[in-house]
C-alpha cells in the first residue's frame, strides 16, 4: 500500500472477471488535512491507486500503470461523509497487458468511471 492508512479493504469478491471490493477510506489520514484542510477531498491519484493496488493483489505482481482512458471524475468523495466506497473492475487479461474498466462508488453514486491499461513489471 503506497499511503499506509488511506483506507483499508473489507470485503472482496470474484465472479468471472469481474472484481468487486468494498473499502473504507480513513477519514483521519495525513493525506486529508492537506488536501482540503476542512474539506477533504479524495485525490484522483489516490482513487488511481486503489486501482492500482486492488488489480496487483488480483493478478499477484506488481504492475505499471500504462495508460488511463475515459476517465470521467463524477462526484467528490470526502472521507468525512462517504467513507465507504464500492469499487468494481472488469478484466480483460493477457499475457502482456491487463486490461480494467473501473467504477468506483458510494452509496448509489458514481464517483469514477476509468478504463485503465497495465502491464506486469
Amino acid at each position: 500500500m503506497l499511503i499506509a492508512d488511506l483506507y483499508t479493504t473489507q470485503e472482496i469478491t470474484v465472479e468471472d472477471t469481474v472484481q468487486t471490493a468494498k473499502v473504507r477510506l480513513n477519514a483521519d489520514s495525513a493525506l486529508f488535512k492537506g488536501h482540503f484542510p476542512n474539506n477533504p477531498v479524495t485525490p484522483g491519484v489516490c482513487m488511481l491507486q486503489i486501482i492500482k493496488e486492488l488489480t496487483e493483489e488480483r493478478v499477484g505482481a506488481p504492475l505499471f500503470m500504462k495508460k488511463a482512458s475515459n476517465v470521467k471524475f463524477m462526484a467528490v468523495i470526502n472521507p468525512d461523509k462517504h467513507p465507504d466506497l464500492v469499487i468494481s473492475n472488469t478484466f480483460t487479461d493477457t499475457e502482456e497487458e491487463i486490461k480494467v474498466k473501473n467504477t468506483i462508488m458510494y452509496n448509489e453514486t458514481i464517483a469514477l468511471k476509468v478504463v485503465v491499461l497495465f502491464e506486469r513489471l
